[in-house]
């Protein structure tokens, strides 16, 4: 897949997202899981999330177009009580139209300002106001080829209707340059939410399979409870 220029509808604010520990405060505990199954194989236990890790209150949901994103943050808020706020339906207005840029910042800042929310989207150009304000970083990084895949049957489920995480009037449709977003991601986008990761004093966790996404789901929710 070549030639793939920039997407005609916007992506979020031009978000990066992606995976791998900011800085060495941070407590990677799935990454440090994944390392631990890769030398001795399947069966490595999975660690007790760490007893000096924040409090699960607010939680950002980064990750590539087809990622699993909202269905992540539908799941956790149901596990964990915890409201969920799906930024693409305060981004979008009727007709796939963006919201003004300091009407968006407004409005980033009244969502983050809540003392308890699990927060899906990228939306790169305020990513760090609601790091600042967030304790906890899920990111998935499933492979380019799930993330097509997820997006294509997305896009066929819905056709022409509006899914339930956007605002009314922003149907779902193919779109070329879209795609082509999601097939450069990892190389173009992810390096840039590394980067904007780095310093990130709270939990990070890096998903990029469906069995890290369930033990997290199950780990995360008895975090809550505790």
């Amino acid at each position: 897949m070549t030639g793939c220029g920039g997407p005609r509808r916007p992506v979020s604010d031009g978000s990066p997202e992606s995976s791998d520990p900011p800085g060495a405060s941070a407590v990677v505990e799935m990454k440090a899981w994944r390392d631990d199954r890769r030398r001795i194989g399947p069966a490595a236990p999975r660690p007790p999330l760490d007893p000096e890790a924040p409090a699960l209150r607010r939680v950002l949901v980064l990750g590539g177009a087809g990622a699993g994103k909202t269905v992540f943050a539908r799941r956790l808020g149901a596990a964990t009580g915890l409201p969920v706020v799906h930024l693409d339906r305060h981004y979008w207005r009727p007709g796939w139209t963006a919201l003004a840029p300091a009407d968006w910042q407004a409005e980033v800042e009244r969502l983050a300002a809540a003392p308890r929310w699990i927060m899906d989207g990228n939306y790169a150009g305020s990513l760090p106001l609601r790091l600042a304000r967030a304790d906890t970083v899920v990111l998935l990084d499933p492979p380019r080829r799930t993330c097509l895949w997820r997006v294509t049957r997305r896009t066929l489920r819905h056709w022409r209707r509006v899914r339930p995480e956007l605002g009314s009037g922003c149907p779902e449709r193919f779109d070329w340059g879209f795609l082509c977003y999601v097939w450069t991601y990892r190389k173009v986008h992810r390096p840039r939410v590394l980067a904007a990761l780095e310093g990130f004093k709270g939990r990070v966790l890096v998903l990029r399979d469906r069995a890290e996404v369930e033990a997290c789901l199950a780990r995360l929710a008895a975090s809550a409870a505790a």
